[in-house]
């Protein structure tokens, strides 16, 4: 992806990574790990987005969105916002949908988009995902306006393409800015012109959030010298009865883990067997 190539130009850092792609022609938010941070990726992959899109009736592109080229068109003069308000009840909550063709998911080892741009079209299955929220945000006739929280995995493209299919026209996709990521919020994030003011002056570290920012959700426990040490050793430990009934977890549940010091040092996981907080990833001495 080229932002990575970019920020590893300004940092100077090698290993760097991203929590979840963005379209080509969208914006926003977009988290990034560096370092030891890039270990805690899948948990950032996973973790809720907030988008902003505008949707044109209509016309359908073989992209659904503005990118691509025209392939229907219908009449939408007659669609209403109130029968795009009534449609919208069947994408609410846990629904399946069909990945665009031009997607970054595989067939065979093989892109899908690399397949659509040699004008082969395969089957996708339909994958779970969960819109939280879905509203009309703005109307402009032919042009609307949505707001959606949903799950990792969801296709803002597929929703307007499909949105056009059950008011009885065509529809594509006309802009995305992405306001929210795992936790991260538009307003708090850093362009790459900012922070390639910071890296001028020498202070880009400035841009950086703590490791476990990212996993503000999970309940946390701290450990004693001795414990921090056998965590720190791949090593399972001891789950107080005080510590399980604080954090209220299940079996398989994720913790973050502290040190005497406070310090972030590793998550863990549940296993009331022992009951033990057993090592998921650890963060290695500086």
């Amino acid at each position: 992806m080229d932002v990575l190539r970019q920020i590893k130009r300004i940092t100077g850092q090698k290993k760097v990574g991203h929590g979840g792609t963005l379209d080509p022609d969208g914006t926003g938010v977009l988290p990034v790990a560096i370092g030891k941070a890039t270990r805690f990726l899948e948990l950032v992959l996973s973790g809720g987005k907030t988008y902003v899109i505008m949707v044109k009736l209509g016309s359908a592109t073989n992209t659904y969105d503005a990118s691509g080229e025209i392939t229907d068109s219908s009449h939408a003069s007659g669609v209403t916002r109130e029968m795009v308000d009534d449609a919208l009840d069947s994408f609410r909550g846990d629904i399946a949908q069909v990945p665009p063709m031009f997607s970054a998911l595989k067939r065979d080892g093989v892109p899908l988009y690399k397949l659509a741009r040699q004008g082969i079209e395969v089957e996708r299955e339909a994958r779970p995902v969960t819109v939280h929220r879905l509203s009309i945000a703005s109307w402009d006739h032919p042009e609307f306006g949505l707001e959606i929280d949903c799950s990792s995995g969801f296709y803002a493209r597929s929703l307007a393409h499909d949105v056009g299919a059950a008011v009885g026209t065509h529809a594509h996709l006309t802009t995305l800015v992405r306001t929210k990521a795992s936790g991260f919020e538009i307003d708090s994030a850093v362009s790459l012109d900012d922070l390639e003011l910071l890296a001028d002056e020498d202070r880009w570290q400035d841009a950086i959030l703590p490791i476990d920012a990212v996993l503000s959700d999970l309940p946390s426990v701290n450990m004693n010298p001795l414990t921090e040490d056998q965590i720190r050793n791949g090593q399972s430990v001891r789950a107080t009865s005080k510590e399980v009934e604080s954090t209220n977890v299940q079996e398989g549940d994720l913790v973050r883990v502290y040190d005497s010091d406070g310090a972030f040092i590793a998550t863990a996981q549940f296993d009331p067997e022992g009951p033990w907080w057993k090592p998921d990833k650890v963060i290695s001495p500086a």
